[in-house]
């Protein structure tokens, strides 16, 4: 188990370091369009295609981590309202239907990323399968991040709220 929740641990650090890095490099991309194109009346078309699917990277590793982290959007009414054994088991059911979705995403997303392994992205001149692919990584790892939830028992701790969630 320890090993476990030590893989589990480093996986998700490294999504975190991976989609930092990421939308470090989308605001750069997005800075050098600004510059070409304002400053240096020169705007670089590849720069506006790059910038997008870095984002798009970016928010779905970001999804594996608000996954991980247990930042979901819930109705808390029923759990409230449950205790125990019951609690216990309605996050076990929510936690199987959010995984076995995430896994049919993650499937649909690998078959389209095959489907278009051939077509590029003409400013990048690459596939765009690079971009697509961020779907079955992201909903993989999203999964995985609730599963790994789920089983390290950390369903009991409410997430932190902030005002805007009252």
């Amino acid at each position: 188990m320890r090993l476990l929740c030590a893989f589990d641990r480093l996986l998700f650090k490294l999504v975190s370091v991976i989609a930092q890095l990421l939308l470090v490099a989308a605001a750069a991309a997005a800075f050098y369009q600004v510059i070409a194109r304002f400053v240096l009346h020169s705007p670089a078309d590849w720069s506006e295609v790059l910038t997008r699917a870095l984002l798009i990277w970016t928010v779905l590793l970001g999804v594996a981590l608000a996954f991980r982290h247990g930042a979901m959007i819930s109705v808390e009414l029923l759990r409230n309202l449950l205790g125990g054994a019951r609690r216990r088991a309605l996050e076990a059911l929510i936690g199987l239907i959010c995984a076995g979705f995430l896994g049919f995403v993650a499937w649909i997303g690998g078959q389209m990323t095959w489907r278009v392994r051939f077509q590029t992205v003409p400013s990048l001149d690459i596939s765009i399968s690079w971009i697509y692919l961020a779907i079955p990584v992201g909903a993989t790892l999203a999964a995985i991040a609730v599963l790994a939830r789920w089983c390290a028992g950390e369903e009991a701790e409410a997430p932190l709220r902030n005002d805007a969630q009252g």
